[in-house]
Parts: structure tokens; C-alpha cells; sequence
């Protein structure tokens, strides 16, 4: 069977194990998709704003690619 590493999978099906990384993963990975413009599905956004809601004061700086 196939199975896919965890490169693969946005944060609706794979997270970092320690809690705390969990705030700058989810800082990195929202920078990564404004920054690129990348499309972001229903449960991904859905786990997004858990993560932040639990990451009071997080900021997400991110400089639009060229």
C-alpha cells in the first residue's frame, strides 16, 4: 500500500507531535500559502483557525512571492 509523508499532507491530516512547535508550524504554514497564493480546502482552514485560536499574540509575516 501507498502511503503518503508527512511532506504530503497539510495540517487537516498531519501535525507536529510537540506542543510546542504547534504555533510556529501553524504561523509557517499560513506565511507559505499567503505568500504563494495557494488555495486552501474546507478542512484545512477548519484545523488553521483551531491552531490559531490557541496561538493568541502568533504573528504571521509573510512577503508576497515576485
Amino acid at each position: 500500500m501507498w502511503s503518503r509523508s508527512k511532506a504530503d499532507q497539510d495540517p487537516a491530516e498531519w501535525l507536529p507531535s510537540a506542543p510546542d512547535t504547534l504555533c510556529r508550524y501553524g504561523a509557517e504554514w499560513t506565511a507559505t500559502k499567503l505568500r504563494w497564493g495557494l488555495a486552501v480546502d474546507g478542512a484545512e482552514r477548519e484545523r488553521m483557525l483551531d491552531i490559531a485560536a490557541g496561538c493568541g499574540g502568533t504573528e504571521v509575516e509573510f512577503t508576497p512571492a515576485p
